[in-house]
């Protein structure tokens, strides 16, 4: 089985998702801002975050074929993955408008409240209400047509979402602490300029990151055994 994973930053990997798709018996593949005609029959696409926006195609022409391979695999019933960038790219992909967010810009290890669908999703059921996981965006969309919202924040409704097999994640569920610690640590700078944000009181939220990773792993394992289900299905 192939996990077809996109990335679109040196520094934003697949986290915990990939140990998890191997687990599961996926072999992955990966692709830096482009795609393969191959990736089409892919058991499963993974579509990572990055600091580019989905209405920014001009400047990043990768995003528009990114975003057709997923329209393609939607049509074809082929399940993906998306996660920041890549729940925006799916969005888009089924239809949906993605645009800059007017509630400013939210980054730091925030609760997300899973949705009365999302604790009945036969993948998602056992989570708890309330999910610590990190933040690190902007950008949003409008409902995704056809699509079941799982997942809201007091600043962005539009959180998570299942379509069809493919799930969507606007958060990063697939960060550690330490790695999340390390990009606050890492573009600092650009925090506090840019987004006036104070980088200190965001690293001090770590601890309640390091404290749900335990819950956001197993809900990624229960994730990858889903998509390892689907694949062996369509056999």
């Amino acid at each position: 089985m192939r996990a077809v994973v996109l990335q679109h930053e040196e520094n934003v990997d697949a986290g915990l998702v990939g140990p998890a798709l191997e687990a599961a018996g996926f072999k992955l593949v990966h692709r830096f801002r482009g795609t393969k005609r191959e990736d089409v029959d892919a058991e499963l696409l993974v579509v990572l975050g990055g600091y580019m926006g989905v209405y920014e195609a001009e400047r990043h022409p990768f995003i528009g074929e990114e975003v057709a391979l997923l329209a393609e695999r939607l049509a074809l019933g082929r399940p993906a993955l998306g996660i920041c960038l890549g729940a925006q790219m799916l969005a888009a992909a089924a239809g949906a408008e993605v645009f800059l967010g007017k509630n400013g810009f939210e980054v730091g290890v925030l609760p997300v409240r899973w949705t009365k669908e999302a604790l009945a999703d036969p993948v998602l059921a056992g989570v708890r209400p309330r999910t610590a996981v990190a933040h690190w965006h902007q950008d949003t969309y409008k409902s995704v047509p056809g699509a079941t919202l799982l997942a809201s924040t007091d600043r962005y409704s539009q959180q998570a979402f299942r379509l069809g097999d493919s799930y969507a994640f606007q958060f990063h569920l697939e960060l550690t602490a330490d790695v999340f610690d390390h990009w606050l640590v890492k573009d600092a700078e650009e925090l506090t300029e840019l987004h006036e944000k104070n980088v200190d009181e965001l690293r001090a939220q770590i601890p309640k990151l390091r404290a749900a990773e335990t819950e956001n792993r197993e809900l990624i394992e229960r994730l990858a055994h889903h998509y390892a289900r689907i694949a062996r299905a369509a056999r």
